[in-house]
């Protein structure tokens, strides 16, 4: 999107405007833009009209200026204006007879007119323009380490510098009123300029620092949108939106104006729907509305037989005027008239698809499907417990069987050699000791834990094997 001064190519086909090239890089050229059609194409008003619309910073801040007809200005010309103390310096948005209509939208009396263009600007004017709007940022970060100094509830959005550099507006927002008299001090001693406090709302705000919507286009309130209508719930509903908070506000944290746009049209499609249609009370039963599609005029209810839920009725909005003036109407009355529209239905949708039959006509080679070959493993050879584990199970008991054995084939040459006593077997067959009962140096008696242990312990009920007694 470019406004009406970009949209316009020079001779050697470069866009002609302000000098963003077309592209709004300097913050979006389109903001509050006015199509001037009768300059553009060339026509010349018949009645010269001296009176001009003037925009400020990128289309942020607009007003009407008497323009005498010696200067010879028009629509896309940068002009110096005058102000109440110094001078300003802006582009002609609109000129000629559109600017009559757009103060007569406005509200706005030529009587009431009282400012004047001075001049054409030339390359200073520009130059300091450029560097008003380049010292714009810094002064806002620092405006806002002032106002927390100074402990002020208030939210600095934007910063606005006039063209000859003696006076900085300052936009803010807040919820309760503030006093800014000391704040007002220290940003006058800080930028050494006039400064001007302006509160405004949080949808002004939004409109001043633009965005990007959800639908993925620029705000509407920083584009085209002047003035701001109220928006509640109500719209939603009746256009059948889920009233979910989050969904529902943009980015200035109220409701989104553009609820209100198509709220008209629905109200008018809503006329002649039934007002207390919600629930339908029958004789055996009740009907509830669960879906309404305002501009196909159909309603879906649920049928219920006391607790039971029965199936989902489609009507029109004629059929359930003629069922709500039915005394007689039942359950059976919204069964049979859903069997008569899926009939309907059926009917039309076999008129669009209208396939022939082509059995026998075009013969479809089988395909030839390979067999999955086998896996070479066997059953549970992965498998905890399967035939794998089996084996290796096998595998582990052999060779401990064969240890045991070994190691009784040892202790049995031991006692042959030692003549049955085990006192005289070598350190590594012999029983291992128990701990000691008490220390001797210390005379210590063994704790009631341990003497508790050696009494349940289970005593050898026969002489051990190889002979001998253990005692000896």
């Amino acid at each position: 999107m470019a406004c009406a001064s970009c949209g316009t190519k020079n001779a050697d086909g470069s866009p002609s405007g302000c000098g963003s090239k077309g592209h709004c890089a300097s913050g979006g050229c389109n903001r509050m833009s006015t199509y001037d059609w009768l300059t553009i194409q060339g026509v010349r008003d018949v009645a010269e009209q001296n009176y001009v619309e003037v925009s400020f910073k990128h289309g942020t801040r607009k007003d009407f200026y008497y323009c005498p007809p010696e200067l010879g200005a028009s629509t896309r010309d940068v002009v110096v204006v005058q102000t109440d103390k110094g001078f300003d310096t802006g582009y002609i948005t609109l000129s000629g007879e559109l600017v009559h209509a757009q103060m007569a939208k406005r509200g706005v009396k030529a009587s009431l007119i009282k400012y004047d263009v001075i001049r054409k600007a030339h390359d200073r004017d520009l130059e300091r323009l450029d560097e008003a709007r380049l010292l714009e940022k810094q002064t806002l970060v620092r405006a806002r380490v002032l106002a927390y100094a100074t402990e002020s509830p208030m939210k600095l959005s934007d910063v606005e510098y006039q063209g000859d550099l003696t006076k900085a507006t300052f936009f803010y927002t807040s919820e309760t009123r503030i006093d800014f008299r000391e704040l007002i001090k220290s940003l006058a001693r800080e930028f050494r300029v006039r400064v001007e406090m302006r509160q405004i709302g949080a949808r002004q705000e939004a409109g001043r620092l633009g965005g990007i919507g959800s639908c993925g286009r620029e705000l509407c309130c920083s584009t085209w949108l002047t003035d701001f209508k109220s928006v509640n719930t109500s719209a939603a509903r009746y256009q059948g939106l889920a009233l979910n908070q989050t969904k529902l506000s943009g980015q200035c944290g109220r409701l989104k104006c553009c609820l209100n746009f198509e709220l008209d049209t629905y109200l008018d499609a809503l006329s002649d729907f039934p007002k207390k249609a919600d629930k339908i009370k029958l004789p055996n039963g009740k009907a509830v509305l669960v879906k309404t599609d305002v501009f196909k005029r159909l309603m879906t209810y649920q049928v219920m037989e006391g607790r039971k839920r029965g199936p989902y009725v489609t009507m029109t909005v004629e059929q359930v005027h003629e069922v709500l003036n039915n005394p007689e109407a039942d359950v059976h009355t919204f069964i049979a008239i859903e069997s008569e529209r899926q009939t309907q239905l059926a009917e039309e949708t076999a008129d669009e698809h209208d396939y022939g039959d082509v059995t026998d006509v075009v013969d479809i080679p089988l395909e030839k499907r390979s067999r999955k070959k086998k896996s070479s493993r066997k059953k549970g050879g992965n498998r905890p417990g399967g035939a794998g584990d089996k084996k290796k199970s096998d595998g582990e008991g052999g060779a401990t069987s064969k240890s045991r054995s070994r190691s009784r084939s040892r202790n049995k040459g031991a006692s042959a050699k030692t003549g049955g006593d085990p006192t005289n077997a070598p350190k590594s067959n012999r029983r291992p000791r128990g701990p000691k009962e008490g220390n001797s140096k210390t005379g210590d008696k063994p704790s009631g834990n341990r003497q508790s242990r050696n009494r349940n312990r289970r005593k050898p009920r026969g002489p051990k094997p190889g002979g001998g007694d253990s005692g000896k």
